[in-house]
């Protein structure tokens, strides 16, 4: 397995470019994300990479961090997502962003990329929601009343939602009612208390 390559850039023209490693050129692919941090061509790089095999092709891809290549390697375990899907998520959006739309639920923004449906972006959902922890997209959890988990240090808006899960409402349902308040500077319970009462009026 090629694991990471140095060498001189040789060329690139999204989402190909070729690495002369001491005389070997390595065609990869990157997404755009990735592309946006390659130095001019003749200049060195290094890229931290996987290898897929098919039958009829080997592809090595390309990735500016270790959280990006993560972050691939598990979009490609998910139930219809192939590494070119993949590569576009990771184009449209970085790696911080997909772990927060993951966590909040948020079908939405994901439906805004290339070629994710509103089946696809509850998949991603789902299937990705275990995961984003072992990637680091989300901080060590730590216990907060209820018996529900927060990040260290988590915004007001944060532990609304978490209180709110603890109080029997689905992830996505509890971001969009905390999101529908005005809730900049306020603190956790009084955006609870706003979100439980226009809940009711509704």
């Amino acid at each position: 397995m090629i694991g990471r390559l140095r060498g001189r850039l040789a060329w690139k023209q999204p989402p190909y470019l070729l690495i002369d490693a001491h005389g070997v050129g390595y065609e990869l692919e990157a997404s755009l994300t990735t592309f946006q941090t390659l130095p001019e061509v003749g200049a060195e790089v290094m890229l931290f990479t996987h290898l897929a095999v098919r039958e009829d092709a080997h592809t090595l891809y390309g990735f500016a961090s270790t959280a990006e290549r993560g972050l691939f390697r598990n979009l490609i375990r998910v139930t219809g997502i192939g590494p070119r899907l993949a590569l576009l998520i990771l184009s449209g959006m970085s790696v911080d962003l997909f772990g927060r739309c993951v966590r909040e639920g948020d079908a939405a923004a994901l439906t805004r990329l290339p070629g994710i449906g509103k089946k696809t972006a509850e998949r991603l959902i789902i299937e990705m929601r275990d995961r984003i922890g072992e990637l680091g997209l989300y901080p060590a959890a730590v216990a907060v009343p209820g018996g529900q988990i927060a990040p260290p240090d988590a915004s007001p808006v944060d532990d609304a939602i978490s209180a709110l899960v603890a109080l029997g409402y689905k992830l996505p349902e509890a971001s969009r009612m905390v999101q529908a308040i005005e809730a900049e500077g306020m603190t956790s319970e009084a955006i609870i208390r706003q979100a439980l009462q226009a809940s009711v009026r509704r």
